[in-house]
């Protein structure tokens, strides 16, 4: 099913697709897409981050966007390698007590590196 319209900008003429809406986890997902928003205040984004390195859990990336309407504050997407377990459940649950708001992207199987 298409929907039109859904956009929050008449400029924005991006299309999206939504490939499967399941909740589900499957076999050998090891790594985890989230997006969270912090407010602009000094040390949070180290506070932030500490929650995953204090479980020695590692990042493989992590980029900002600037948060509309909201003049110095930002969404921060990262993805942790780590799948859904109860290291990763309590570092996205410390996390959500220090950022404004923690969304999982989704849970997946990460891509194989090709190192030689």
């Amino acid at each position: 099913m298409l929907l039109a319209g859904i956009e929050d900008d008449q400029q924005n003429h991006t299309r999206f697709l939504l490939i499967n809406g399941s909740r589900k986890v499957g076999r050998g997902a090891n790594k985890t897409s989230i997006g969270f928003a912090l407010k602009n205040l000094p040390g949070v984004l180290f506070k932030a981050l500490s929650v995953f390195a204090l479980r020695d859990i590692n990042l493989s990336k992590i980029e900002s966007r600037p948060m509309r309407g909201h003049p110095w504050e930002y969404v921060f997407f990262v993805d942790i390698l780590r799948g859904d377990d109860e290291t990763a459940r309590n570092a996205l649950r410390h996390l959500a007590e220090i950022a404004e708001f923690v969304k999982v992207l989704g849970i997946y199987p990460a891509a194989e590196s090709n190192s030689t």
